[in-house]
């Protein structure tokens, strides 16, 4: 398993090396969790080259002055979903090649151990599937999956990849950066000319399952969610600022449960004031010494 983990520090914060003392008392908080309730962000995913938004220096708000697509806009905008699908093409096949990392393949273990009761992600990518967890909830969807927002049909991401391929076998360009959820940067100029295909059953608009910016987790998720932390005895933040109320909302129910909140994120978090434990460390570094 190992083997087939990716490493690459690109767009990973500095941070110094776990400190004996935290490693320590990471180690008492996980030994004394029956049923350990994990939340993970862009921070365990990092160290496999994908891209975040917040971190200081190497995310994509202190780099650049892009921003991501906001839900109203791709619904109300061909254009807007235009540059997004020419976007997304162009960086689809790097970011679906992209490799779980140790953190993924720990916290999978600690699945079959029998340690870890539900992990929850906030991120898109699919790599705690592709490492193997099971009891997992992808939050905020998932880029490997496309539906049609008129007829509901949901496509493999990689058959749209054929099709966009089909519609438009002359179009090239030449991308300037990556973003965090697939996409990178192209010109105007660039977008132009690129056709995006429409549903094949209803001729509706293809759209990524995942919560764009401004739009809302469904109800029936969250409800699931809080049920698994209903079960749990603590939690562990991995690679998350908690910024995002979607995710922060289950946070806040931890400690209203009293429950022990554990945090494994390079700088600052939402959550800090009322953890119980705060490691400022790489989540692939400090998670396999435990």
């Amino acid at each position: 398993s190992v083997s087939r983990t990716s490493l690459d520090l690109t767009f990973v914060p500095a941070c110094l090396p776990p400190d004996p003392t935290e490693v320590e008392g990471l180690q008492r908080f996980v030994s004394n969790a029956k049923k350990l309730f994990v939340m993970t962000g862009a921070g365990i995913s990092t160290e496999s080259g994908i891209p975040d938004y917040r971190s200081e220096g190497v995310g994509l708000y202190t780099r650049t002055n892009r921003r991501p697509i906001q839900h109203a806009a791709f619904i109300h905008s061909a254009s807007v979903r235009q540059r997004y699908w020419a976007r997304n093409f162009v960086g689809w096949p790097q970011f679906s090649s992209h490799q779980p990392n140790t953190a993924h393949l720990v916290l999978r273990d600690w699945e079959k151990l029998g340690k870890l009761h539900w992990l929850v992600t906030q991120n898109v990518d699919a790599l705690h599937s592709k490492a193997g967890s099971q009891r997992v909830t992808e939050l905020h969807g998932c880029m490997h999956r496309v539906f049609c927002l008129a007829c509901g049909n949901q496509i493999l991401r990689s058959e749209l990849q054929k099709r966009f391929e089909a519609l438009n076998p002359t179009w090239k360009a030449e991308a300037f950066g990556v973003a965090p959820d697939g996409d990178v940067f192209l010109t105007d100029e660039q977008v132009c000319g690129f056709q995006v295909p429409a549903c094949h059953k209803c001729g509706g608009i293809l759209k990524p399952d995942v919560t764009f910016f401004g739009d809302t987790v469904s109800r029936e998720k969250v409800d699931f969610v809080h049920e698994r932390l209903a079960e749990s005895d603590s939690m562990l933040v991995a690679g998350s600022s908690m910024q995002v109320y979607s995710g922060y909302r289950f946070a806040l129910a931890a400690w209203e449960q009293q429950l022990p909140i554990a945090i494994l994120n390079i700088g600052p978090t939402r959550l800090d004031h009322f953890a119980s434990l705060k490691l400022n460390s790489r989540c692939g570094e400090l998670l396999p010494l435990i």
